[in-house]
């Protein structure tokens, strides 16, 4: 007895004493955390054997309280290392920036020198090989390569950079050399924002956690009242089996299960989001988006990528597209406007224009090979031609020459490549769509046609929107909000859960719930389908706690429970939480095969049928 005695004492001093260091934590903040029973049943049995030791009689229990000690530190070194694998997303961003870099402190000159990335200043110019990451977030000032964005937006596609594109600091280099100019460092660089959202994320507990810590409390008090009638119990009926079964109940109820179910789920489902690009900003976001029966989004730059482009081309007087678009191009050489990049894209031009006057709102006019040309709104450039007629949404931009149109350029948002699928996706999960936008409605229109969304608005303005969303919470539904402009941040905080895109306003972002950092719609369909496996999870983990307690404790009041048994239990229940959390770092969404029932729209105008 002596001898186990002095083997014991290390393993309760020193092994178990993170357990006594909780429990008074949490007897001083007047809670009954997990710590507790445990720190109780370890305690009690300790003391009953040292008293036994000294007073030469009564039964001794060194060899259960150091095997449950190591049972119990082996699940929680298992369920640590499982916790942190959840958690990793925010590690491998942080980790994706370089800790140096090639600086080019003379440059256009080609002079090198490597320097750590701290010592960097806005306005230097660094030189990113191949295979190298970004040090900060800039623009290329030279080179064309292609960059992997993955960690960041979850696209696994590499992304096209060339001269005056913006990189993004972390992102990968993959094809040939580049020279960055380095617009944000630091705190400031979009990899630095995204790993404080996830921490404002990771703090803030949502309801379903909290009412969840709230039962463990309430199940640790009901559990110290049991212990104590069934040690009474037992005293009367036979004591020297009372401190043993006493330890056992102590120690093979599992409050760490119920108080892991929920955390373990949410921060697995965290991590697994990041990594698929959609970043959870509120800690209330995934219970939210599992609940949603309503998805409402915005058009321009949501649905759309928000950038025009030229759909079509319509010569007149026996003229050529070529010849019409090289004008046209000449004429908006110089200008950044939208319409005028639009333009551009539709082909380079040898003629070079003179005289060029700019009138804001209206449009350009100029002098090409001694002829006066005039580009822009059909008012400015032709009054008195009317439009070709279109059914498209499409905005028509005149080319005149001396009053005379000579050619009509039909200018369109096109929807993004995979938003027909990411609906379907979407509407087979059981969720209605809307579509709000500020746009005239023919634009509308046509969209919400295109892709078989049957509730649309035209002409909305913030407060409109908002008026939308509050209208359909009146009538019970839960609405998810997804947009990305300046005048979204109202209604995206308006909505019970709210979807930012990457590339949109920093306001919105810092409205929304969530943020979707790449620009592929399939990663909303992705997130919906994620959050109510989550849910799933939660209840399953809340069941096996539930059903395992209803179980031990009476096996344990009973007698038929050992305390080295009771720590198994209380350990492997813990871990089985946490393993079942870990489901959902791997998770896909299921695929769906089956006919939607919705053909979505061609180019050719027609509606959708059911």
């Amino acid at each position: 007895r002596w001898a186990s005695l002095i083997l014991t004492i290390p393993v309760v001093m020193y092994s178990a004493w993170p357990f006594f260091i909780g429990a008074w934590r949490d007897l001083k903040r007047k809670t009954l955390g997990m710590d507790v029973p445990v720190a109780l049943g370890v305690g009690t049995a300790f003391v009953a054997s040292v008293y036994s030791t000294f007073s030469g009689h009564g039964e001794v229990y060194y060899d259960s309280v150091t095997m449950f000690v190591f049972l119990l530190l082996t699940g929680r070194f298992l369920e640590m290392n499982a916790r942190r694998r959840a958690g990793a997303a925010v590690e491998e961003l942080v980790k994706l920036m370089p800790a140096a870099t090639t600086r080019l402190p003379n440059w256009p000159a080609r002079d090198e020198e490597q320097v750590p990335v701290v010592r960097l200043a806005v306005g230097d110019h660094v030189l990113v090989r191949p295979g190298e990451a970004l040090p900060a977030d800039g623009v290329v000032i030279d080179g064309d390569s292609a960059v992997s964005e993955a960690m960041l937006t979850g696209e696994s596609l590499p992304v096209s950079k060339s001269v005056h594109s913006k990189v993004v600091g972390g992102s990968l280099n993959q094809a040939s050399p580049l020279v960055v100019r380095v617009d944000r460092l630091g705190a400031d660089t979009r990899l630095a924002s995204i790993v404080r959202l996830l921490d404002r994320a990771q703090s803030e507990k949502p309801r379903i956690a909290q009412l969840a810590d709230r039962a463990a409390a309430w199940f640790v008090g009901l559990l110290l009242v049991i212990t104590f009638f069934v040690g009474l119990a037992w005293y009367t009926i036979d004591p020297s089996r009372m401190l043993w079964i006493v330890v056992s109940i102590l120690v093979v109820t599992c409050p760490c299960a119920l108080g892991l179910a929920t955390p373990a789920a949410l921060t697995t489902a965290t991590g697994r989001l990041t990594r698929l690009g959609l970043l959870t900003t509120r800690g209330h976001a995934l219970e939210t988006l599992a609940r949603a029966t309503d998805l409402v989004f915005d058009k321009t730059g949501t649905l759309t990528h928000g950038r025009l482009s030229v759909r079509r081309v319509v010569p007149l007087g026996g003229r050529s597209a070529e010849d019409v678009s090289r004008i046209a191009v000449a004429l908006e050489a110089g200008s950044e406007h939208p319409i005028a990049r639009a333009l551009r894209e539709t082909g380079c031009s040898s003629l070079t224009a003179s005289d060029i006057r700019n009138t804001p709102g209206r449009g350009v006019e100029g002098t090409i090979a001694g002829r006066v040309y005039r580009l822009g709104s059909p008012r400015f450039a032709a009054a008195n031609a009317t439009p070709p007629e279109s059914d498209r949404g499409e905005s028509w931009v005149a080319l005149a020459e001396n009053n005379e149109p000579i050619a009509w350029f039909a200018l369109g948002d096109t929807p993004r490549a995979d938003a027909p699928a990411a609906l379907i996706a979407l509407r087979q999960q059981g969720l209605r769509l809307h579509l709000l936008s500020g746009d005239a409605e023919p634009a509308v229109k046509a969209t919400a046609q295109q892709l078989g969304i049957a509730d649309w608005r035209a002409h909305a303005l913030p407060e409109d929107k908002l008026a939308y969303v509050k209208a359909l919470q009146s009538e019970g539904r839960i609405i998810a909000m997804v947009g990305d402009g300046i005048n979204d941040a109202p209604v995206l905080a308006g909505a019970q859960v709210s979807i930012a895109m990457g590339e949109g306003a920093d306001i919105a972002q810092a409205a929304a719930d969530m943020v979707m950092l790449g620009s592929r719609l399939g990663t909303l369909a992705e997130g919906v389908a994620l959050a109510r496996k989550t849910q799933q999870i939660i209840r399953q983990n809340l069941g096996w706690a539930l059903g395992y307690n209803l179980i031990a404790i009476p096996a344990a009041a009973l007698g038929y429970v050992t305390p080295w048994i009771a720590g198994i239990g209380m350990s492997a229940s813990s871990l089985l939480v946490v393993l079942n959390a870990l489901r959902l770092s791997d998770f896909k969404q299921p695929t769906r095969v089956q006919d939607s029932g919705i053909r979505i729209q061609g180019m050719n105008g027609q509606r959708p049928h059911p």
